[in-house]
């Protein structure tokens, strides 16, 4: 069963892959493909695939699709890899990161795999 969260249009400023995390351009409006957990995810990218200047969809909330990066656990806080793929963040956090959401299924780089899409924040843990 197919349950589509918040789904909202943005303004790819350079190509975004599908099923990739994405994060706000320097524009109102516009959406980048996100690249580290130092600012705050908009949400996962919809199955198309989207070119520079493009519209992109972004499931802003809910369930939804994601690219793995990297071995995953459920249940794990998700931020972005350098490539715009889901990685799971170690606790406790080493940095401030910024999350997509939670996986709600185990899986390894290069699964697409289920999210629950709620953008949040981990502080760095204080040595």
């Amino acid at each position: 069963m197919n349950i589509p969260g918040l789904i909202t249009p943005f303004t790819a400023t350079a190509a975004i892959g599908a099923y990739l995390i994405a994060a706000h351009g320097a524009a109102d409006g516009a959406a980048v493909q996100a690249d580290d957990g130092s600012t705050m995810p908009l949400g996962v990218t919809t199955d198309i695939a989207t070119a520079a200047g493009e519209t992109v969809d972004v499931v802003r909330s809910g369930p939804a699709s994601v690219t793995f990066g990297g071995n995953v656990t459920r249940g794990a806080p998700l931020t972005a890899d350098a490539n715009g793929r889901a990685v799971a963040v170690a606790l406790p956090a080493a940095a401030d990161t910024f999350i997509v959401g939670y996986a709600e299924v185990s899986g390894v780089a290069g699964d697409i795999a289920s999210v629950l899409v709620a953008p949040g924040f981990i502080p760095a843990t204080a040595p």
